[in-house]
């Protein structure tokens, strides 16, 4: 571990006690802060990876099966969850519809808005296959591709239809520019970093996964798009899943919670340059309203705390066997020793964090985003309904 990463997480830890102060100052006000304009949103273009796919790589690819969906839609819905993900929580603060996925043609609405996000989504391609390492073929760069796709048709198939009941599901031209543009990725991009180099080649092509990121801001920006609600990544070295394959480490590898902490330095890294590019991009689109968002901060501070805030420990799993080095994941089947395992989810979700051991259950997901939607995870710190142009 180098000595860059370990000043990082002094940072970090500094930052993380500044969120804690706003989020007392916030909790007392709640969202009953003067002096800011309260935005009517009338939509919401997501781009992401699972962690905020509503069903677009279950469209593209397979359908999502049991037990996923079991708590709030009582069948699978395209979610890696048992429920309902931040961005649905996000639609719903905002007095919104849940989001359509872009991919997903069947009973699809778009006119407040479309979730280009898709499981295993990176910012940067990769020279992968979905079949063999999971990862998504619609990065960024064709995330932002069929956002321009989109519109354009749309649009043209607005201005055609001659009535009104033709237009009911389809976005109004005049709403991309009040829309809010959401970004909730870069997590696969760590992954692949552990996954295929060490951190000091992370570290290198960091400026360009980035640059990346920036420069689908600027095009949405220039295609009319003024306000931002940017996510950076969560603490992916406190993955249970990741965890559990450390029985005995070595002194130094995992942190007081159980996190690794060179997975968690590279996510921290990550966030410290994405942070100052969306301050650089301040001074550059100064006719957009960018909000920061530290995930990080608001999911670290309820894996510090599961039993605190109702829940069972933060390593614990709700959809999956997990035993030794043995794995069938969540909604599968599989024989280990002879015997036939259904991965099948635990008595009550709303107890658990962790869901599959890498995606969060509905109610951690809530418990996260009542802790960012007020502002008190934000930069600047102003709840989502106020985080727009005034």
């Amino acid at each position: 571990m180098s000595h860059s990463f370990g000043a990082v997480r002094m940072e970090v830890g500094r930052v993380f006690i500044a969120w804690s102060i706003a989020f007392l100052l916030l909790s007392v006000s709640g969202e009953e802060m003067t002096g800011l304009s309260h935005c009517d949103i009338p939509a919401i273009y997501n781009f992401g990876d699972s962690n905020s796919d509503t069903g677009g790589i279950s469209a593209a690819f397979y359908p999502a099966g049991q037990p996923s969906g079991e708590t709030f839609f009582h069948e699978p819905a395209g979610r890696g969850s048992d429920g309902r993900l931040i961005i649905d929580f996000i639609a719903k603060r905002l007095r919104l519809p849940y989001l359509s996925a872009y991919l997903d043609s069947i009973g699809a609405s778009f006119r407040h808005g479309a979730n280009f996000a898709t499981g295993g989504s990176t910012i940067r391609q990769l020279n992968e296959s979905f079949f063999l390492t999971g990862a998504s073929p619609f990065s960024l760069d064709i995330q932002i591709v069929q956002f321009d796709q989109f519109k354009t048709h749309t649009g043209k198939l607005y201005n055609k239809a001659k009535k009104n009941s033709h237009r009911r599901n389809l976005p109004r031209p005049q709403d991309f520019s009040d829309a809010l543009y959401t970004f909730d990725i870069g997590q696969n991009d760590i992954a692949a970093g552990i996954r295929k180099s060490s951190s000091e080649n992370f570290r290198a092509v960091l400026p360009d996964i980035i640059d990346q990121l920036a420069s689908a801001v600027k095009h949405l920006h220039e295609q009319g798009a003024r306000n931002f609600w940017i996510h950076n990544t969560g603490p992916i070295g406190c993955l249970p899943v990741t965890q559990r394959n450390y029985h005995h480490p070595m002194p130094g590898i995992l942190d007081e919670h159980g996190c690794l902490i060179a997975q968690n330095d590279m996510a921290i890294e990550f966030n410290r340059q994405l942070k100052r590019r969306v301050t650089k991009l301040r001074t550059q689109l100064p006719g957009a309203a960018l909000t920061y968002v530290d995930i990080f901060a608001a999911k670290y501070k309820l894996i510090s705390n599961p039993k605190e805030q109702g829940f069972v420990d933060a390593r614990s799993i709700c959809c999956g066997y997990h035993e030794d080095s043995n794995h069938v994941w969540c909604g599968h089947r599989d024989k280990i020793n002879g015997t036939e395992i259904y991965a099948g989810s635990c008595e009550d979700p709303s107890k658990y964090i962790s869901w599959d051991g890498v995606h969060y259950t509905e109610a951690a997901n809530h418990w996260i985003a009542n802790h960012i939607l007020n502002g008190s995870f934000t930069d600047p710190p102003v709840p989502i309904t106020h985080a727009c142009l005034s």
